[in-house]
């Protein structure tokens, strides 16, 4: 059954709409259009695998001299080459022809212009959108698989934190809850040490209030952190239940992980022990 999905951002915030592709493991392409600004996202089993806009999009050649990849010279000579070539050939192709890069360093490149171009994206708070169920505008040989959850926690990293949680948390006596995984689908979610501890308080009894209260993170960042979480799907809305005492952080965490398992489907997780926590590797797949 495809997925009739199209409307206005203000009607549909971009992380509303991306997290419906998501949970319907959906393949095909989102694109969203702002006046003449057009951005296409491709999905593919409700993971994103490339995106470009050609107003928006960070230049690659850019992106590969910003990371000592290539010098300034080779990117001048290949760029040189890409117009003799009247485009017939990608700036990616030319380099590795030259040896100046290798496909690893072309990948990393791609899942960054990707990912810079959607955490732009989600600062969009007007424009409309369409998506197009099994479709495809172009053929990439690059793609990257990109979890919609992470989007969303790093591109509101980027934004107006305090007022974006105001405004996504109106209720602070309303209480929330882990949200359950769909059926079939794991998520790769990957989370700071702050948002850890945070999402260890949401137990579906405190309120926001006692959540900010309590945290030792402050309440405008436990706040933000709560926006997040709901934003990107990873919390629900739940009815209060009779607040229980879980005693200390370090009993919280131990029950989350164990709840986080559950939740994710997947293999159980160490406890961490640096400052990123992650569930899972990010895979990086070549289309030929």
């Amino acid at each position: 059954m495809e997925l009739d999905l199209q409307g206005s951002i203000e009607r549909f915030t971009l992380p509303e709409i991306l997290q419906l592709i998501a949970a319907g493991r959906k393949s095909g392409t989102l694109g969203i259009q702002r006046d003449d600004s057009i951005v296409m996202v491709y999905f593919s089993g409700g993971e994103i695998v490339y995106s470009y806009g050609p107003r928006q999009t960070y230049h690659l050649g850019q992106l590969l001299k910003d990371s000592n990849a290539i010098t300034a010279d080779q990117l001048d000579e290949a760029v040189q080459l890409q117009a003799n070539e009247q485009n017939s050939k990608r700036l990616g192709e030319i380099l590795i022809e030259r040896k100046y890069i290798d496909r690893a360093d072309l990948q990393s490149a791609v899942r960054k212009q990707v990912e810079q171009l959607l955490y732009s994206l989600l600062a969009w708070d007007s424009g409309t959108f369409k998506f197009y169920e099994n479709q495809f505008p172009t053929e990439e040989e690059i793609t990257v698989r990109i979890s919609v959850e992470n989007v969303i926690l790093e591109g509101l990293r980027r934004m107006d934190e305090l007022n974006m949680a105001r405004e996504t948390l109106t209720d602070p006596d309303a209480t929330f809850a882990m949200a359950s995984a769909q059926e079939g689908r794991s998520r790769d979610v990957k989370m700071d040490s702050d948002e850890w501890n945070v999402l260890a308080l949401v137990d579906g009894r405190k309120s926001v209030r006692q959540i900010c209260t309590s945290s030792p993170l402050g309440s405008d960042k436990a706040m933000t952190i709560l926006a997040k979480l709901k934003l990107a799907g990873l919390i629900t809305k739940s009815d209060p239940r009779p607040t229980g005492d879980y005693g200390n952080l370090e009993t919280m965490t131990n029950r989350l992980a164990g709840l986080f398992e559950n939740y994710l489907n997947v293999r159980p997780v160490k406890k961490p022990t640096d400052r990123t926590i992650s569930t899972s590797v990010v895979e990086t797949s070549v289309e030929d």
